[in-house]
């Protein structure tokens, strides 16, 4: 997100473009990042099972191959194919993600009684459009902020839209960008949506997300954001 000058308005943001997240390895872990380390992590049976590989709880050359291909896919450093915390923290969260389906509702939290709304679930990082009680697009994978630049939660409503908005803090694009909070607005990235630690609070959505996004949604429609980013 950026900060808006728009009529005399002004409203300050930060874009949600960051820095991957340093995973930080102990007892002497930590290698060359164009290495790939031959130590076991200790989700290593969970990331083996989520990339398909034999379940035995020790790092093969195939494995750590497999891992890090994983960890450079989504922005997780250092990607040197270890099985810790952060990897397996992201492949948990695409096992929830996937685990909705296409009932992103089913326990009632986003209201559906207010027409067409965006809706933002940040423990489960999705977002998806409902028109009362009718799924209209998503569910998708977004990505929010990060600790200590959380997407603010509650019920908001679009008040601007730049669909070439670039941030005047960071100078860096912010396409498709759709405002609901201060600075905080849905718009896309060329990130994974899965690259930790998050944005500095804005919603990020693929381009083609955000695009759909763009096309579904107008100013004055409404945003419900509810939950809580694991991590923050």
């Amino acid at each position: 997100m950026g900060d808006i000058r728009r009529r005399g308005a002004i409203a300050l943001g930060i874009t949600g473009l960051v820095a991957p997240l340093t995973l930080v390895l102990g007892g002497g872990q930590a290698q060359a990042a164009t290495s790939c380390t031959t130590q076991a992590g200790p989700y290593q049976k969970q990331v083996e099972k989520f990339l398909g590989r034999p379940v035995d709880g020790k790092q093969s050359a195939a494995d750590c191959k497999a891992i890090k291909a994983f960890q450079t896919k989504h922005g997780i450093t250092p990607n040197i194919g270890y099985a810790g915390s952060v990897t397996w923290g992201v492949m948990d969260l695409m096992n929830k993600q996937k685990a909705v389906g296409n009932k992103p509702n089913a326990a009632g939290k986003c209201p559906t009684n207010k027409g067409r709304i965006a809706c933002v679930n940040l423990t489960l990082q999705i977002s998806w459009i409902q028109d009362g009680s009718r799924l209209v697009y998503g569910p998708v994978p977004v990505r929010t902020g990060r600790n200590g630049y959380e997407t603010r939660t509650g019920l908001k409503k679009i008040y601007w839209r730049d669909i070439d908005h670039v941030s005047n803090i960071y100078n860096v694009p912010m396409p498709y960008s759709q405002f609901f909070d201060g600075g905080q607005a849905f718009h896309s990235v060329n990130l994974s949506m899965w690259n930790p630690p998050g944005s500095h609070g804005c919603v990020n959505m693929t381009p083609a997300t955000a695009k759909k996004y763009w096309s579904l949604l107008k100013n004055g429609d409404d945003v419900f954001v509810y939950g809580r980013k694991p991590g923050t």
